[in-house]
């Protein structure tokens, strides 16, 4: 299907889903550009980070050309805090995902515009290296920390003090 769809000529963003069956992400760069990782999201926060720590085992198979699909995004639909979506957009972005919508764009929220919206946070998906963010850390009273790589380096300390299921990104811009 892939070398069919090359033959048109047409810039075609492909998708392959078989749910991470088969393991796409480590036979899919070159075939398609959305490698479906994981099994079906669901708006609540439990499914939504089992998604993200499935996703997170291939991160080193993704690049330009083949990004790992955690599924679609579920901001906006309503079974989430507004803190939870926003990390769940965070964390998609981080990842490199494809920021597919599941949300009817019709009806959304103020809240929701501004999380979809966020310019900043599209432009670490967006991020011209395309290297997907992994988990570095998880230990005691913090949860996750992610990190991907960018050109710009950082020498000082870092930190910040959040809620239950909230995110904070730091845009680290080279001067």
């Amino acid at each position: 299907m892939s070398k069919a769809l090359l033959k048109t000529g047409r810039p075609i963003f492909f998708s392959l889903c078989e749910w991470g069956v088969e393991d796409p992400s480590t036979w899919g760069p070159g075939v398609g550009n959305s490698l479906r990782a994981t099994g079906d999201i669901a708006d609540n926060w439990e499914r939504m980070t089992k998604r993200v720590d499935k996703n997170d085992k291939w991160a080193s198979y993704a690049g330009p050309g083949g990004w790992n699909n955690p599924d679609m995004l579920e901001v906006g639909n309503g079974g989430m805090t507004t803190e939870e979506y926003r990390s769940h957009f965070s964390i998609w972005a981080l990842a490199k995902a494809p920021l597919i919508l599941g949300c009817d764009i019709r009806s959304m929220d103020l809240d929701t515009h501004q999380i979809l919206s966020n310019s900043e946070v599209i432009a670490v998906n967006q991020d011209k290296l395309g290297v997907q963010g992994k988990k570095v850390k998880k230990d005691g009273d913090l949860e996750r920390l992610w990190a991907h790589t960018t050109e710009a380096k950082v020498k000082e300390q870092i930190s910040a003090d959040l809620d239950p299921h909230a995110c904070k990104m730091y845009i680290i811009i080279q001067k």
